[in-house]
């Protein structure tokens, strides 16, 4: 009988925060909007990795990281699906699914050029009107941005 192993494919972190479940074409962009590449923190990311919800995940494990809700929103924006795992000693201390919000405030830019918020000083306001596939409506122009135009600010 052939016995078989199970190894993990990033190390574990002590205290932090996991996010899971990231699509893998999608983890740069994870990275980005949390401003990941500017902190000093350890980091520990990896992608490609096997998934039986979404064929190819990404991973990223944070030490000492834990996220405010304007930060749990902008991954939510990007990965809709992905799952926050708070660790402490070691241990997965609280689950959840991150959700995207039903409106958006100062996150993300309106697709449209000619958008007041694109030239005048006034924070970007969103009605989500799609959850899965992300799409959201601009409260001023009304304008849909999809989440294939989607920019984080």
């Amino acid at each position: 009988m052939k016995e078989t192993k199970k190894q993990l494919s990033v190390s574990a972190i002590e205290n932090g925060t996991v996010i899971d479940h990231i699509p893998a074409s999608n983890l740069f962009n994870v990275i980005q909007i949390l401003g990941l590449d500017k902190i000093d923190n350890l980091i520990t990311f990896g992608t490609n990795l096997e998934s039986k919800k979404l064929g190819r995940k990404a991973i990223i494990k944070l030490a000492g990281i834990y996220f405010e809700d304007d930060d749990i929103n902008r991954i939510a924006l990007v990965a809709p699906e992905a799952k926050l795992n708070i660790i402490k000693d070691y241990e997965v201390v609280e689950k959840s699914i991150v959700k995207v919000p039903d409106n958006i405030a100062g996150i993300a830019k309106c697709v449209n050029p000619k958008c007041i918020t694109n030239f005048e000083d006034v924070k970007t306001k969103f009605k989500v009107v799609s959850k899965k596939n992300v799409a959201l409506k601009c409260h001023y122009c009304e304008k849909i941005t999809d989440q294939e135009h989607l920019v984080i600010v």
